[in-house]
């Protein structure tokens, strides 16, 4: 990462020589031929599925490196969207292709799933209120006596829809899932997304970071495989603690939005755009987080 890549941040793509297929809370997708896609992260922070003012100087980058990480270390559970197209076949122009390449990666084109896969391992967010009122989660009964924060017996699926940027998800059971996509589908979704987070939580474990909580998405391809899309279990998809301040009881410091998720609960805001202009601290608070988190990830013991 480049001090100018630091200094500034990219809050849209505006690739010039590609048609913009759909903009969405963090990445801008480009069409390249019927068979692939282009997707830029960019440096866009959406908390409360609102798309906030304020970019974050590198997060694109780090978004975009942590998942190509995982991509690989995790393709033995199940395929990804990853194409080997590369870059310089797509954007000719080496400027432009320079200004996007950390952001930037060749995908393959498929059929999406209209539901977001949710693997919960720490009883956190909306799970920590659902069960102060009800003892569960997303309708699972979980034993008495949790507190925030801790580990829960067994991960769990919680499955939510896919709102459209501005909307709101909403949590579904896996029985309402199985009314959106076939009910084998469905299980397999809830099975894979439980490999993946189970083998990911042990793995950043190692790294001093505990895995709370993720979401997947999913596709389809021609031959009606299930395939890893979009990003996966990076700062933005997932929350990260780090395991030397972990302590049950306490909402523990995070290397994700979850700083921003915290300032924004303090602020006179009803949670609909137009979001609030992130103060300079907040803003450089969770770039530096984002990076920490793909520093420990990916170095070497």
């Amino acid at each position: 990462m480049t001090t100018d890549a630091l200094a500034t941040a990219m809050m849209h793509a505006d690739v010039s020589c590609l048609k913009l297929l759909h903009r969405g809370k963090v990445r801008d997708m480009y069409e390249i031929d019927d068979q692939h896609i282009l997707i830029v992260t960019t440096d866009r922070l959406s908390a409360f599925d609102v798309i906030l003012p304020t970019a974050i100087p590198g997060k694109g980058h780090v978004l975009n490196a942590v998942s190509d990480f995982w991509f690989q270390k995790l393709s033995h559970i199940v395929p990804n969207h990853v194409s080997d197209k590369k870059l310089e076949e797509v954007i000719e122009d080496v400027s432009e292709r320079q200004r996007i390449a950390e952001h930037a990666v060749v995908v393959k084109r498929l059929k999406p799933l209209p539901i977001e896969a949710i693997v919960r391992g720490y009883l956190i967010g909306s799970g920590w209120k659902e069960y102060q009122l009800q003892g569960s989660v997303c309708g699972i009964e979980l034993p008495d006596g949790l507190a925030l924060a801790d580990r829960l017996p067994e991960p769990i699926f919680t499955p939510s829809t896919k709102a459209d940027v501005g909307g709101h998800d909403e949590n579904i059971s896996f029985e309402a899932m199985c009314g959106v996509i076939d009910a084998d589908l469905a299980a397999q979704v809830r099975d894979v997304s439980l490999s993946l987070y189970k083998e990911a939580a042990a793995f950043a474990l190692q790294k001093g970071i505990i895995i709370a909580d993720t979401k997947f998405e999913f596709g389809l391809d021609d031959d009606g495989i299930l395939t890893l899309i979009d990003e996966v279990l990076t700062p933005d998809s997932s929350r990260f603690w780090p395991v030397s301040e972990y302590q049950a009881g306490i909402s523990p410091p995070s290397f994700d939005k979850q700083i921003v998720r915290d300032w924004l609960e303090t602020q006179d805001w009803d949670k609909q755009a137009p979001g609030p202009v992130l103060p300079d601290d907040i803003k450089n608070k969770t770039s530096e987080k984002y990076h920490e988190a793909l520093t420990r990830l990916t170095s070497a013991d």
